[in-house]
């Protein structure tokens, strides 16, 4: 339609900043909950693990019950699946078939890109925590501590995540990012206080696995949840440093194509 003096109304031009995050966030979430492969890995491995060890006595978690020591160390996996293994899988596949690139041309800005991506973690990250929370309680899970601690461990657990997955995804071609996140998942599963408890390492081991993002996440939840602790600010530290390093690390190296 066309006004007298020849101008266009409605006048033409790119949506706002924040509705175009928004939609790029729904969009990418809608692709992240489709995907059956991603479901796999987001939702139906933790929840089996958790439900399979808090069920059979097959791992000595200490005191107490295992669903006390296993359900914050599920939240942790949970994090790590979707902010690193399935965020690295599927930009590193949108970067191949040139998705990422066209992306790029758009009016929607890089950096609002990857906020969108960010978004659509945690709206995931939400649902899983949502799900594996009422499935632990049904078990016979009785957390503790501070809400405040548990939200600020999960925010900068899934800032260092991200930004490891990005870096992954930005510099290695699809296969091998593919490869290599699932290899790094199944490591830090087993190696990463997850399900074992660190101490079963040794001393040194401990010490070494114990700066692990995954570890500094699931010990950190772990202190809090199960042990009525306060801030735990060792492991927010390690947290923070590998968020910054691994942000910075791919913002300075992520190529688009």
């Amino acid at each position: 339609m066309t006004t007298a003096s020849g101008t266009y109304a409605p006048k033409p031009g790119a949506a706002p900043l924040p509705r175009m995050i928004a939609a790029q966030a729904a969009l990418e979430a809608r692709m992240l909950l489709r995907n059956g492969e991603q479901l796999l890995l987001t939702v139906v491995i933790p929840t089996l693990l958790l439900v399979l060890f808090s069920s059979v006595d097959i791992v000595d978690t200490g005191k107490g019950k295992a669903v006390d020591f296993l359900a914050p160390g599920i939240l942790a996996l949970a994090v790590m699946s979707t902010a690193f293994t399935g965020q690295a899988i599927a930009t590193g596949f949108e970067r191949r078939y040139g998705v990422l690139k066209r992306l790029a041309a758009s009016p929607l800005p890089r950096w609002g890109l990857m906020a969108a991506k960010t978004a659509s973690v945690l709206v995931t990250e939400v649902l899983q925590v949502i799900l594996l929370t009422v499935i632990a309680l049904a078990l016979g899970w009785s957390p503790h501590g501070d809400p405040a601690a548990v939200l600020l461990l999960l925010v900068l657990g899934t800032a260092a995540f991200s930004g490891l997955g990005l870096l992954m995804a930005g510099t290695l071609k699809a296969e091998a990012t593919l490869a290599a996140a699932n290899l790094v998942f199944l490591l830090l599963l087993v190696g990463g206080g997850v399900i074992v408890p660190l101490d079963k390492f040794g001393s040194a081991g401990q010490h070494i696995l114990g700066l692990l993002p995954i570890s500094a996440l699931s010990d950190g939840l772990r202190d809090v949840l199960q042990h009525g602790a306060g801030m735990p600010w060792g492991d927010l530290g390690i947290l923070a440093v590998w968020a910054v390093v691994g942000l910075a690390a791919a913002g300075k190296f992520f190529r688009w194509e």
